[in-house]
């Protein structure tokens, strides 16, 4: 229940064709701590307008407790104390999500197709499943994933249309791995694209200690470049030495 004495003005975006959506974030916080919320729309452009010009802010939502003004959505995480959206552990979410599904994924293949999720098939399954998915992320916006590679990418470096072929080249190489098809295709692939991209990594993280972001998730990523990236191309080359060596 909230408390009677626990007030908050917000100032709003509702508009037939837009509803702010930072604004029911601010409402939904501040329920959640307790607060009687005054709910003001601003129902049109020129309200908007008028209501920036008079406060002197630049954006909206705006949430005023005790006639003070505390801000946007994420002044209102800081007031109350809370860790900004975008945190250390935040940054990791694409990465975690995109190894969750690619375990599930390969757990549930091997149970369909085997009757039991623990299988040789399911770890190799998990590999090439993540190679695709991250390849995915890094599809959807190529340009701006060239742009993060070639700034630690030796090969890519050297010939930029590597830069551009590469995940092209990841996704492709998960595909037929996930398959057990065109093994002397896959192989190569995944142990030159793996090996580069682990030297590269290695190479501009702990022995030129550069502070770069990874380009793993594609260009919208905030991981910072050295683990997860490694991490990756390791993974890729153990899958092409694993395909080398099992048992047909």
């Amino acid at each position: 229940m909230s408390d009677p004495n626990k007030r908050a003005v917000v100032y709003r975006m509702v508009m037939d064709k837009h509803v702010c959506p930072f604004g029911l974030k601010s409402k939904h916080l501040l329920k959640t701590k307790g607060y009687r919320i005054e709910d003001h729309w601003l129902t049109s452009r020129e309200k908007t307008d008028a209501f920036k010009r008079e406060h002197g802010v630049d954006t909206t939502p705006q949430t005023f407790i005790a006639g003070q003004r505390i801000g946007g959505y994420e002044d209102l995480r800081n007031f109350f104390g809370l860790e900004a959206s975008h945190n250390a552990i935040g940054r990791y979410v694409p990465v975690l999500c995109v190894f969750i599904t690619a375990a599930v994924a390969a757990l549930a293949a091997s149970t369909a197709s085997f009757g039991t999720p623990l299988t040789v098939f399911s770890a190799e399954w998990f590999v090439s499943i993540a190679m695709m998915l991250l390849a995915m992320l890094k599809l959807q916006d190529i340009a701006k994933f060239s742009s993060m590679f070639l700034g630690y990418d030796l090969l890519a470096r050297r010939w930029v249309p590597y830069a551009y072929a590469y995940p092209f080249l990841e996704w492709s190489a998960g595909a037929l791995m996930t398959a057990h098809i065109l093994p002397w295709l896959a192989i190569p692939i995944a142990l030159s694209i793996g090996s580069i991209g682990a030297v590269s990594v290695y190479y501009a993280v702990y022995v030129q200690k550069r502070e770069l972001k990874c380009a793993c998730v594609g260009g919208a990523g905030d991981v910072p470049l050295g683990f997860v990236s490694l991490t990756e191309n390791l993974f890729m080359m153990g899958m092409a030495l694993w395909m080398l060596i099992r048992p047909i």
